[in-house]
């Protein structure tokens, strides 16, 4: 692993030229929702953090409880849903909040939870979206750090696939893998370049689901007790139970890109490369960060240069900042 700058984005023309920066929110904003799996209430509150800080999760519930740094090896629990921990101090289900603070280009924020589970919202990334806009998002003056993918890294598991391979940018491709007659009726496969498609716009919304028939399998080892078709896409053996339909024709496939760019946010950095998931889930892709992590051989820490007189040469479409650096 090196660290590199890469003005491969932009021209000879240093002047026009910016660093792409870290972002943190501008304000304090906090929401209230149920923990899905736990059924607890529980309020999040998100503070702005200082630069390479990171994504920090804190249990407010927890007397002395410390900061727990969002990384893929801090992963303790992958059943249905992402689970990060310090010592015996856990946090659950923290991949759809991640996802849309890479959608959102967060680098930096301290979240502080009143109970052990990020809450559900709508069981997409889309409410975390509004959250943080709502607050505003602000420049920082340190530049931002990507990982940038030199060698195909691939994990497998049990006929499940997951891979990062070099790409100048970032997009991301699933085949979700399901036996039923429901499900053959919708998309099973989508790949997202995200340097001209907007994840706010067509991956955010996506929403969990699950078939009506597994709740009870769920019910039976502690999960999905919050579970509704308010904060889920329900499905029957008839079809879709939920009154307003799916938002998306492919809304089940790109759920699973959604959850897999909050996994693979846990490596702390954006990644530039090309993801490529065949079945996996939550355990594949903390295996695939992991890999990462130990193959240093096969990516680079960079930082990049946008080029600000034409407008191009941005790698991921993030969202717009609307205040003034800090």
């Amino acid at each position: 692993m090196k660290e590199v700058l890469d003005d491969s984005l932009g021209n000879s023309n240093v002047l026009s030229h910016r660093s792409l920066n870290q972002r943190t929110i501008r304000e304090v904003v906090y929401g209230i929702g149920i923990g899905v799996h736990s059924g607890e209430k529980v309020r999040i509150t998100l503070r702005p953090a200082l630069v390479n800080s990171g994504i920090q999760f804190i249990r407010t519930d927890i007397k002395g409880s410390v900061a727990i740094p969002a990384k893929a090896e801090n992963v303790a629990d992958t059943t249905l849903a992402t689970s990060i921990a310090h010592g015996s101090i856990s946090v659950a289900t923290v991949e759809h909040l991640m996802s849309a603070l890479w959608g959102l280009g967060i680098d930096n924020l301290l979240v502080e939870l009143s109970a052990e589970e990020v809450p559900i919202m709508d069981g997409s990334a889309a409410p975390f979206i509004d959250m943080i806009e709502s607050a505003g998002v602000v420049e920082q003056l340190q530049a931002r750090k990507f990982i940038r993918i030199t060698r195909k890294i691939e994990v497998n598991q049990e006929g499940a696939v997951a891979s990062l391979a070099p790409y100048n940018g970032f997009k991301a491709g699933y085949t979700f893998v399901a036996n039923h007659e429901i499900y053959d009726q919708y998309p099973k496969y989508v790949e997202v370049d995200f340097a001209n498609t907007s994840y706010i716009e067509q991956v955010s919304g996506a929403r969990s689901f699950g078939l009506e028939k597994e709740l009870a399998y769920a019910h039976s080892i502690h999960k999905c007790l919050g579970s509704s078709l308010d904060n889920a896409v329900g499905l029957s053996e008839e079809g879709v139970l939920n009154e307003e339909g799916l938002r998306y024709n492919d809304e089940f496939v790109k759920h699973k890109i959604l959850d897999a760019i909050g996994d693979l946010y846990l490596l702390g950095k954006p990644i530039l490369g090309a993801f490529s998931g065949y079945k996996s889930g939550h355990a594949l892709n903390n295996k695939l960060a992991r890999a990462v992590l130990r193959c240093d051989d096969a990516w680079e820490i960079v930082t990049l240069k946008a080029d600000i007189s034409s407008g191009t040469g941005m790698p991921i479409l993030h969202g717009q900042v609307k205040s003034s650096q800090a």
